[in-house]
């Protein structure tokens, strides 16, 4: 299992790379759930060292799972079908 070094010489985090799917999901997650907090409130290298991690941990999820579940509602297509319903039902009969 590598490490990444942080400029002081210590050991930083696992590489997304050698992380188990379940921990990587976990990573991902933690992430996500912290980015607005680190995004409005964070320091310049925290917010840069959050968009760096995101990114490596992201791209390997979709390394690892290509065929990932795509939900209808989640694309262009879906997005429209949603608006035009919205507005036939907010259209008066």
């Amino acid at each position: 299992m590598r490490s990444t070094a942080t400029t002081d010489g210590t050991a930083d985090r696992v590489t997304a790379r050698d992380l188990q799917d379940e921990r990587l999901l976990h990573e991902l997650e933690q992430l996500h759930r912290t980015r607005h907090e680190t995004f409005l409130y964070g320091s310049d290298d925290a917010l840069r060292h959050h968009t760096r991690r995101s990114a490596e941990l992201e791209a390997e999820y979709l390394r690892r799972f290509p065929s990932r579940l795509v939900t209808a509602g989640r694309t262009r297509s879906g997005a429209r079908a949603r608006e035009s319903a919205a507005r036939i039902e907010a259209t008066p009969q």
